[in-house]
């Protein structure tokens, strides 16, 4: 039978419930002509490209009016990058810290705001200065429409317009207030023209009615009950906006504007998950898109934890960074798209990144992917016990690295396929040196009291370079004990492309 592998991740407040973990991975669906309606495909991989200041990246930024340039905020400085490997250019400083940085432009000018300060580089004269108007009373974030940077004021329920085309130039008048409700404004943005402001509590629409003085107006109707819990959590994505959201109800649901209305996106699994962290206000997101997917990456800083919602799926995975056999926040914190590529932002130190789905490891550092799920498809467990004969893992096999496995002594060999296409491979002696992923590995583990404990792990290998006809199989598993109900676990850190296209259980019943 065809054990349910594919899907999401959802583990529920009780894992005798459900149990899909998925870490490093995600789902793809393949409309038609393919082995299985989706796969399983491993999260991109960290490759560097250069370490800029001290760190750590706090905002990126496309350069207006190249395809290639990008500036970077890394500690307490601003630099101006050519290119991602380019050698950078100190433009100046701004206030130390580790908060986010909030960046918008208008073409020539681009605006830094550090929460409350800000700062203003001129492209054209090549300057750099921190906002000093007396009438500027502080930003947390920034956006721009028709010509006006627009900028709400910290703990109050302003927001703020620069002068047109100059955003070193603040008016003492130009502000209104948000008072569809009495809670302050939490955060900016400005999509399709128009600017959402959000609150504690609720959020207001916002659009440029050419008014003399204060610009901006409100849409009639275009009001939400649903506030934002952090501010760095708003960001736009798939031709919408996207926060992590709050009301006077409670905290912790990630919506989606539909409209002018906030469309709940999280599950109650990662809802749940969300609820455990001891502060969510600092949540940082990004979004990137990537073959065709456009991901929401939410970082929680308290907690530890990184979750992305794929708007091509409506599906939920983590991302996460392997450090000393613990998962733990993923290292990205910020992105602007360069040449086609995307570029992140690590958030401990000054290094940034090109996300790439083949490099398979993370700056060097092994990337870890886990899923777990259900061996009993939904609905058909009868809690009888079963005897579990063998898992075979569908996946594509034969990606090893060129060089020997570890425990290997005799030289590497080159492989081609026999005529027959069988698994059996003519050799050619080299010299390649050990690498990890010559053999790559899958481990896996089962739990049969629905995902309390665990078994010890059992690896395969999913063959070396060029046997792709290797069959990535585990035999004698057992009869499942106490609930009756087995969980089964697959990880691999190995630097090899992994995809996942299905898996096979066979078993037997008893009538005990």
């Amino acid at each position: 039978m065809q054990t349910p592998i594919l899907g999401s991740a959802y583990v529920a407040r009780s894992v005798n419930v459900a149990d899909a973990r998925m870490v490093n991975l995600y789902p793809e669906v393949v409309p038609e002509g393919g082995q299985m309606p989706a796969y399983l495909n491993r999260a991109p991989g960290l490759q560097l490209q250069q370490t800029v200041g001290a760190g750590p990246i706090r905002g990126l930024w496309p350069q207006p009016g190249s395809a290639t340039g990008f500036y970077v905020v890394s500690g307490a400085e601003v630099y101006l990058l050519a290119s991602p490997t380019a050698t950078p250019t100190l433009i100046g400083t701004i206030a130390a810290g580790t908060h986010p940085v909030s960046i918008a432009d208008n073409g020539d000018q681009v605006i830094f705001v550090a929460n409350p300060q800000a700062y203003v580089y001129t492209q054209s004269t090549a300057t750099f200065a921190q906002v000093t108007d007396p009438d500027f009373p502080g930003a947390v974030t920034v956006g721009y429409i028709d010509g006006y940077f627009v900028f709400n004021e910290p703990d109050s329920q302003r927001i703020w317009v620069t002068s047109l085309l100059d955003g070193t130039q603040i008016d003492a008048l130009d502000f209104a207030s948000a008072e569809g409700a009495p809670d302050g404004v939490v955060g900016i943005v400005v999509d399709h023209r128009e600017v959402w402001v959000f609150g504690t509590n609720s959020t207001e629409v916002w659009y440029n009615a050419g008014a003399p003085d204060f610009p901006l107006a409100r849409i009639q109707g275009a009001y939400n009950e649903i506030g934002c819990a952090a501010p760095y959590s708003i960001a736009k994505m798939d031709n919408s906006v996207f926060w992590l959201g709050r009301d006077a109800r409670g905290q912790g649901i990630v919506y989606r504007a539909g409209g002018y209305v906030g469309q709940r996106i999280s599950t109650h699994a990662v809802e749940w998950q969300i609820q455990q962290y001891a502060d969510m206000s600092d949540a940082v997101a990004y979004t990137y898109q990537q073959d065709g997917h456009a991901f929401y990456v939410l970082n929680f800083p308290t907690g530890g934890t990184t979750w992305v919602y794929d708007a091509a799926t409506g599906a939920w995975h983590e991302r996460a960074y392997f450090n000393n056999g613990d998962f733990e926040r993923h290292r990205g914190n910020c992105q602007c798209n360069v040449r086609n590529d995307t570029v992140i932002g690590d958030y401990q130190n000054g290094n940034i990144y090109l996300f790439d789905l083949d490099t398979y490891a993370d700056n060097g550092t092994p990337q870890k992917w886990l899923r777990s799920w259900r061996a009993l498809p939904t609905g058909t467990n009868n809690l009888r016990r079963t005897a579990h004969h063998s898992l075979q893992l569908n996946l594509e096999v034969g990606v090893g690295l060129n060089g020997l496995a570890f425990g290997e002594t005799q030289p590497s060999p080159d492989y081609t396929l026999d005529l027959d296409f069988q698994d059996q491979l003519y050799e050619v002696p080299g010299t390649t040196p050990v690498v990890q992923g010559a053999d790559p590995q899958v481990m896996l583990r089962w739990s049969d009291d629905g995902g309390h404990t665990w078994s010890n792990e059992h690896w395969v290998s999913i063959g070396k370079i060029g046997q792709y006809g290797r069959r990535a199989i585990w035999r004698r598993l057992g009869m499942t004990l106490k609930l009756r109900d087995r969980v089964y676990e697959v990880s691999g850190t190995d630097p090899v492309k992994i995809a996942i296209i299905g898996a096979e259980l066979l078993l037997s019943g008893t009538n005990g």
